[in-house]
């Protein structure tokens, strides 16, 4: 596969951007086909079927569109879909989630002994942060929490205000999230409210914001392959499957103002 060939990113929303953005500013040469779900949106609160088709029907579109890998830019869908995509497309394109790669980093030295896990309730409820830390270090404590307002708050433009630092807070007071020394953002919603969340926290623990973490190994595992394009950069394009004004709004924040979102119904 050419190495100029395009990175597939998709979410169900605005909050995959923050992975997009973070590989455009790692690998600047790299162009970048992004897709949306806006019409599905959220994720966190759909069954793990319709995750399965929705994430299946997207892979299929991305490697229509000439992808040479695929990020699953969302913490729902990479625990409930990575493997179901990994053998639809087979060896054709490789296929990353925005979980492996975080569990790695926490489980590589011994700085993380109690660690937090804030998600949507089905990224929660596949208590997929808690079994993979534990195949690695057992003696690792997990603790989490699920959050299911922040994404659909995200969304809504909610930060930085006075509803976000409500919600923040009665979330993070929890007492699950209780003497943690670390707190995993599962979702990649999240990192547009960091430093709301850090501002909770002052210095006291770790906020792990997994966007530059995926980044990294995405760029790591394109070396590998030889995959890392040295030309001119093709144009982004971004796709949506439901137009939203949020979603707008944060792409140009984001990528500038010569961004045009495209509409496409990839369902039938």
């Amino acid at each position: 596969m050419p190495a100029n060939q395009p990175i597939g990113v998709f979410d169900s929303g605005i909050g995959g951007l923050t992975v997009a953005n973070a590989i455009q500013k790692l690998m600047p040469k790299e162009a970048l086909v992004y897709f949306g779900d806006t019409a599905h949106l959220p994720y966190g609160d759909k069954s793990p079927e319709a995750i399965k088709y929705y994430s299946l029907k997207i892979a299929k579109f991305l490697m229509d569109e000439g992808c040479k890998a695929i990020v699953i830019a969302c913490n729902t869908a990479s625990s409930l879909a990575y493997h179901d995509l990994k053998l639809f497309l087979g060896a054709q394109i490789p296929i990353y989630s925005v979980i492996d790669p975080v569990v790695d980093y926490m489980t590589s030295s011994d700085q993380f002994q109690n660690i937090g896990v804030i998600a949507t309730r089905a990224t929660i409820n596949s208590n997929i942060y808690a079994e993979k830390i534990y195949l690695q270090k057992p003696k690792i404590r997990v603790k989490s929490l699920a959050t299911p307002l922040l994404a659909p708050m995200i969304e809504e433009g909610f930060f930085n205000d006075q509803i976000s630092g409500t919600l923040i807070h009665t979330y993070l007071s929890d007492p699950v999230l209780q003497g943690i020394d670390s707190l995993i953002l599962a979702c990649t919603h999240y990192p547009l409210i960091r430093n709301e969340i850090a501002a909770y926290y002052q210095p006291k623990i770790t906020i792990i914001d997994n966007t530059e973490i995926v980044a990294k190994h995405l760029q790591k595992e394109l070396l590998r392959m030889d995959l890392l394009n040295g030309e001119e950069p093709q144009p982004h394009r971004f796709y949506v499957s439901d137009f939203t004004d949020s979603f707008e709004k944060s792409t140009r924040l984001f990528f500038g103002h010569q961004i045009q979102l495209q509409l496409r119904q990839i369902w039938d």
